[in-house]
Formats: C-alpha cells, sequence, structure tokens
C-alpha cells in the first residue's frame, strides 16, 4: 500500500487538530536531536572501529 500526496496531507492536518502546532513542535525537535545523536554514536564508533583495527595491525607487525 502507498501513500499518495492526499493522503499524507490528511495525516498531517489530523496530526495538527488532535496535538496541536506546539506539542507536534516539541515532537520534531525531539525527533530531530534523536537522529542527529543516533548518527554521532554512529560515527564514533566507526572511528572506534577503526582504530582498533589499527592498533591490531601494528601489534601484528
Amino acid at each position: 500500500m502507498r501513500l499518495g500526496t492526499t493522503e499524507i496531507i490528511l495525516i498531517i492536518v489530523l496530526a495538527l487538530v488532535l496535538f496541536g502546532g506546539g506539542k507536534l513542535a516539541g515532537v520534531g525537535k525531539a525527533l530531530g536531536k534523536s537522529i542527529k545523536d543516533f548518527k554521532n554514536e554512529v560515527k564514533d564508533d566507526e572511528k572506534d572501529a577503526k582504530a582498533e583495527k589499527t592498533d591490531d595491525n601494528q601489534d601484528k607487525a
């Protein structure tokens, strides 16, 4: 099942009516912060994995 433009607009309007603009703005801000934090953690994990791999290669040499 695919959502068309009309369905998406209807969902947004219903969300605004049910929750109000202020609450949805807060939810959007929290969601954005969560995504940003997740991306930063993934980058940190990748850096740590590369550092460990480099350390392992130096130990073997």
